[in-house]
Parts: C-alpha cells; structure tokens; sequence
C-alpha cells in the first residue's frame, strides 16, 4: 500500500513538475539569438531598407512620369 502511493504521488506531482522544469528550461536557453541568427537579421533589415529606398525612387519616378498613376491600380 505505500509503494503505490508513494508512486501516484511521483506520478501526479513529480512527474509534471519535472516535465514543466524541463521546458522551461529548454525556453529559457532558445530565447536568445545565436551569432548567426542575429547576423541574417542584421543583412535582411539591410536587405529591406535598400527595397524601400528602390520602392521609393521607383515611385518618384512614376509621380514625374505618370503623375495619375496611383488611381489606375
């Protein structure tokens, strides 16, 4: 009778709390960026700065080209 209740309390507070301990820790170690993650987020900011300044230009552009343009689409 006392090893069946000493093993559901294992099971019913052990065992979780081990389990939440254990991904909790596993968060706790993935929350931060590695070298190169942060390093591919740095290029693709760049990556979409320039887009934006070509976005822009284009769109210049065509406001000196087309100045309708906008109300086609």
């Amino acid at each position: 009778m006392m090893v069946e209740t000493l093993a559901m309390i294992a099971l019913l507070v052990i065992a979780p709390l081990a389990i939440i301990l254990h991904y909790v820790t596993k968060w706790k170690q993935s929350g931060s960026l590695s070298g190169g993650d942060e390093k591919l987020l740095a290029d693709l900011w760049d990556i979409a700065q320039r887009m934006e300044s070509r976005v822009n230009t284009l769109e210049t552009i065509l406001d000196d080209e087309i100045p309708d343009w906008r109300k086609r689409t």
